[in-house]
């Protein structure tokens, strides 16, 4: 059983030890992604010498390709433990459930102005605050699935017809989105698109740790947040 850190009365066991885990290697998954992803979209110059004495781009595209795997295989186990996790497992998957109750929508826009710095009153929230959770779910969740099957079609193509991946894929996604081409440009903006989400992230975590002085990135950390009363 966990133990409440420093034995603050006021610490609360937020996030599981397997949601610290899959939060950390999502990050390293997607900092490995993004630069190999970028490096074979925009390829190195040729290195001279013959090419069987050179493997730097299949260097390039194995860690890509085993980073993408890595990614796919943890967010599955994040699903399941969403379902067997604490109440605070499944903020990310929540939204479609809040926006059904009333007056939802009042405190993802108070939390709106307080961002921006229109307003300056304190909200506390112990998991995801509601635009926490509907950044998540809208720009991450479904982000991170769309990446997930475009890039398993991609491989489907280099693997053949007979392969699972352009089975399962490739043979739907592909023609929905147009040809190879379409598929290779969108699966690069979901890069930058996954991009530009992870630095708001960072930013909001950091603006909250520096204005409110709590837990917020220690809590992904040790689990444990300690909000000031």
């Amino acid at each position: 059983m966990a133990t409440a850190l420093g034995g603050s009365p006021n610490a609360v066991y937020v996030w599981e030890a397997p949601v610290r885990a899959w939060h950390w290697l999502t990050a390293l998954c997607m900092v490995a992604l993004a630069v190999t992803g970028y490096l074979i979209g925009s390829p190195l110059p040729s290195v001279p010498g013959e090419a069987s004495d050179n493997f730097l781009m299949g260097y390039i595209r194995f860690v890509h390709f085993s980073a993408g795997y890595i990614f796919a295989v943890i967010f599955v186990l994040r699903v399941y433990w969403a379902f067997v996790g604490n109440k605070y497992s499944r903020g990310l998957f929540a939204l479609p459930v809040k926006i059904l109750q009333p007056g939802w929508w009042k405190g993802l826009i108070d939390l709106l102005t307080y961002y921006t710095f229109v307003r300056d009153k304190r909200y506390v929230y112990l998991g995801h605050n509601p635009m926490a959770m509907a950044a998540m779910f809208l720009m991450f969740l479904l982000g991170s699935i769309f990446m997930i099957f475009s890039g398993l079609a991609l491989y489907g193509e280099g693997a053949g017809m007979a392969s699972w991946q352009f089975r399962w894929f490739t043979s739907w996604l592909q023609p929905l989105i147009g040809d190879s081409q379409a598929l290779h440009t969108w699966h690069h903006v979901g890069m930058w698109y996954l991009i530009v989400f992870t630095i708001i992230h960072v930013y909001l975590v950091i603006r909250e740790d520096i204005f409110l002085h709590e837990t917020v990135i220690s809590t992904m950390i040790n689990g444990w947040r300690v909000p000031k009363p």
